[in-house]
């Protein structure tokens, strides 16, 4: 099926979102979407999948305009969608993920659970996905139910699947793997509109990249483009891609964490006796599958929560029953995974939201009273220096896009001296430029004498941040490796392999 996009556009207000964009899909072709955040990637798709209305163009499906009032319209026309979050039911099996919507009944109208697995193998086995329709989805990795969605829009007969940041949540071998079953789909003719900001990935998978760039389209490349050449294209400016560093010189252990256990509210352990150190002046970057218990790990050791066992020492002083505020106080800093539920409040203003942890000091408050003109300089100097893009310091940070509510975020953490950063997730959002500015600002606190804790499911920022990489898995440090460790061993570490000697072997 040929999917014809055509001066394609969508106003909220005065904002122009996405700006007259034409774009064709051919049958059977992988084309690829990269843009920053913020850019109209998303608003883009969701008008192709019935969540919104275009304001003004047409979409064209083998030459035929069609209209998408819901996405159950745009299902029917064979455009299916795999959304970053999956949409699935974790104690149903995959066969009942998949009949949600579509349930066939016998005569009695008892759910056909039969006719659903036989679908389900059916699919499975031509498109090589190896899904066992009785799995209940709870139990199976993330990257096997990243294919039990893709098996939902291939039952719905989609002819056009958008895959928006597939590859997020993934192990590079599962990376691998997903890459193969997009090069089945499109042998058997599927469309695929692949929505990344990995470079290497599109570059790798790609039939032809485009680049949306502030709601317009700026080109279309040839995946032999450098990476270079298509960072310049989304970002408007030549992008150093690669981090410029110095060899660290670690000086003293600043964190020592000894032994600490983590049990969650359900009872379960999900950090299990973990030990490290993080010293000054280097970079110890955390790297594993979300959901290893990186993100109970990273709130213990700012207060979030309380070990159940083990210690956590800041230069030699027990922290471990420490609150969020004493950990601010005790010089760490923190950018939370969870932006919009860790990192900011979000009817607050961009100038508020710069001060959160810091507007007990002196310089921003005289008592009970909050200086704001000290606040507002602050705000000035903080939007220009991280290239925060909002009408007005006093917009209210949940009217910013994704990428610039992180830039609020990262600029109120490295406006204070710290004895600990800790960066979960510091670029997710951001768009390449921003990335290389973040990454800059790390090593530098890093070369002023910080410990810095870098916590990234994204290789690429692992390995280009890290002088030492700790690798977890089912809640426990696996092993602790050189970043000159190769992409394949490190993958199969983070999938389970617990001996680093012999990964590397």
């Amino acid at each position: 099926m040929r999917l014809e996009i055509k001066g394609l556009t969508k106003r909220f207000g005065s904002f122009t979102a996405n700006d007259g964009i034409d774009l064709t899909i051919e049958p059977g072709e992988i084309h690829c979407l990269l843009g920053e955040n913020g850019a109209g990637k998303s608003t883009l798709m969701n008008m192709l999948y019935g969540l919104l209305d275009p304001t003004e163009g047409e979409i064209l499906l083998d030459g035929t305009p069609v209209t998408f009032a819901t996405p159950g319209d745009a299902m029917a026309a064979g455009i299916g969608m795999v959304h970053q979050h999956f949409m699935l039911v974790p104690v149903f099996t995959v066969a009942e993920n998949v009949m949600l919507g579509r349930e066939q009944t016998h005569a009695l109208g008892v759910l056909n659970r039969k006719q659903a697995a036989a679908k389900v193998r059916e699919l499975s086995d031509r498109y090589r996905l190896a899904v066992d329709p009785e799995a209940l989805v709870e139990s199976i990795p993330v990257g096997v139910q990243q294919r039990v969605e893709i098996i939902k829009a291939l039952a719905n007969d989609a002819k056009v699947l958008i895959l928006d940041e597939p590859t997020a949540v993934l192990t590079p071998q599962e990376i691998d793997e997903l890459m193969e079953i997009m090069r089945a789909l499109k042998e058997r003719g599927t469309s695929i509109i692949f929505i990344t900001h990995k470079l290497r990935e599109v570059k790798a998978i790609g039939d032809k990249i485009s680049v949306i760039r502030r709601g317009k389209l700026v080109g279309t490349a040839e995946p032999t483009a450098s990476e270079a050449e298509l960072a310049e294209m989304m970002v408007g400016r030549a992008v150093k891609l690669k981090v410029d560093k110095a060899p660290a010189e670690p000086g003293a252990t600043v964190l020592d964490v000894q032994g600490m256990t983590v049990i969650d509210n359900r009872g379960v352990a999900v950090v299990k006796d973990v030990s490290f150190e993080a010293r000054a002046g280097e970079v110890l970057g955390i790297a594993g599958v979300q959901g290893n218990g990186q993100t109970e790990l990273i709130k213990s050791l700012l207060g979030l929560l309380k070990p159940s066992a083990g210690e956590i020492l800041l230069e030699g002083q027990n922290i471990s029953r420490h609150g969020p505020r004493e950990s601010l106080d005790d010089g760490i800093g923190y950018i939370p995974e969870d932006r919009s539920h860790d990192g900011y409040v979000g009817a607050f203003s961009v100038r508020e939201n710069l001060v959160l942890d810091l507007y007990r000091n002196d310089e921003f408050s005289h008592g009970m009273r909050l200086d704001l003109d000290a606040m507002a300089r602050n705000a000035a100097h903080r939007i220009e220096e991280f290239d925060i893009r909002t009408e007005t310091m006093e917009a209210p940070v949940s009217s910013l896009s994704g990428g610039n509510q992180q830039k609020v975020v990262v600029a109120r953490e490295f406006s204070r001296p710290l004895k600990v950063l800790i960066a979960a997730q510091p670029t997710r959002g951001v768009d390449v430029g921003s990335i290389e500015f973040i990454h800059q600002r790390i090593i530098q606190e890093r070369d002023h004498g910080t410990a810095v804790i870098i916590v990234s499911t994204e290789l690429d920022e692992i390995f280009a941040l890290s002088d030492r990489i700790a690798v977890m898995f089912d809640g426990r440090i696996v092993g602790t490796v050189s970043p000159d460790i190769k992409r394949e061993d490190i993958g199969l570490m983070m999938a389970g392999a617990h001996d680093p000697e012999e990964v590397s072997a």
